[in-house]
């Protein structure tokens, strides 16, 4: 997998970068390996198997949260992100609308505004 390597060499990269790059490398394993036993789950007929598979499944959803806790803590624009978007009900692109103040350049944040041509 390539997001296991580095994309820069290690003595040019900050701490903060190395740790976060361990925790989203590990990330992403625990997210392969849900996705690997839920398919191995639905695969099996044998309800037993089954029943394991899916446990062990949980487990690594517990793994992944941690590890998303840990990034969440660690990094002021995961954590912005996370807040704006987790645990809310309405449409995630109408929270996205709203967060980036409807396209208006300068609204909230960096933004490159609306694409279409207002002369038109």
């Amino acid at each position: 997998m390539s997001s296991e390597s580095l994309h820069a060499p290690r003595e040019r990269l900050s701490k903060h970068a190395l740790r976060l790059h361990h925790a989203l490398v590990s990330l992403i394993e625990e997210l392969d390996a849900v996705d690997w036993y839920r398919q191995r789950a639905d695969d099996t007929e044998d309800e037993a198997l089954k029943g394991l598979l899916l446990h062990n499944m949980r487990e690594e959803m517990e793994h992944a949260s941690m590890l998303l806790e840990w990034i969440r803590r660690s990094d002021t624009d995961f954590a912005t992100h996370l807040k704006t978007y987790l645990f809310t009900e309405k449409p995630i692109l109408e929270i996205e609308s709203d967060a980036e103040g409807n396209g208006k350049p300068g609204a909230h944040g960096f933004t490159v505004g609306t694409l279409r041509d207002e002369n038109r």
